[in-house]
């Protein structure tokens, strides 16, 4: 991952009401519906980030949420980071075969307690989609989530710049974009109105609530 600890802010290390790829590079808000867009900010860690500070990093990437009065069907709000497919064709990742894996990880913090649903997503041949969850983050601690993540007969990646393998932190989704029946930790087709289950919308409705991300590792192999 390019820019997994934070520390490269080109355009700016705050930007107020921001969407696109605003402040930490190579990570991307994306936001449609609510009443106010998120800020986003490269915060430097100290000490008492307990947990990503003792393993060395110095930066998070931080999205500050505006003020939202309804969870509506057709509202989102989502971290994105994407992956060029000859990244993943050439990672040495066996990705046809159930047995071989990679393995996701990375820090996260919220001011909210919520679960969050995130997925991985491949864009070459059949477009395929592999949720998972946080688990329930503790408001305002840092937790560190490791995914392993097997291959499936089905996963194909060209050798080009395209975009190969998509990193989705969805914040919010509104039903739009959710269903009751998707199984977690499994890959399936990709349908974009069934990404992740049900959301809470505990978040999205609490005014400057904030979410930080930071450690964002993907390693071949079943370990991080």
């Amino acid at each position: 991952i390019i820019n997994g600890a934070c520390n490269v802010a080109q355009r700016a290390t705050s930007k107020t009401g921001a969407i696109g790829y605003q402040t930490v590079d190579r990570f991307d808000i994306t936001q449609s519906g609510g009443e106010n867009a998120p800020d986003t900010a490269q915060r430097a860690l100290t000490s008492s980030d307990t947990g990503p500070w003792a393993k060395g990093f110095r930066n998070c990437y931080q999205i500050t949420n505006g003020d939202q009065s309804s969870a509506d069907a057709g509202d989102y709000s989502e971290i994105l980071y994407k992956i060029e497919a000859q990244d993943m064709a050439s990672s040495g990742w066996n990705y046809p075969s159930a047995s071989s894996y990679i393995t996701l990880s990375f820090w996260v913090k919220s001011s909210v307690a919520q679960n969050f649903y995130c997925f991985l997503k491949t864009s070459d041949g059949t477009a395929k989609l592999y949720p998972f969850e946080t688990g329930s983050l503790s408001a305002n601690t840092w937790t560190k989530v490791t995914k392993t993540i097997p291959g499936h007969a089905d996963l194909t990646f060209n050798n080009d710049t395209a975009e190969g393998l998509r990193l989705d932190f969805p914040l919010y989704y509104g039903t739009d974009k959710t269903g009751s029946g998707v199984n977690l930790n499994q890959w399936m087709n990709y349908n974009g109105a069934t990404r992740t289950p049900d959301n809470t919308s505990t978040w999205w409705l609490q005014d400057d609530a904030t979410f930080e991300l930071t450690g964002v590792q993907l390693e071949v192999g079943d370990t991080a």
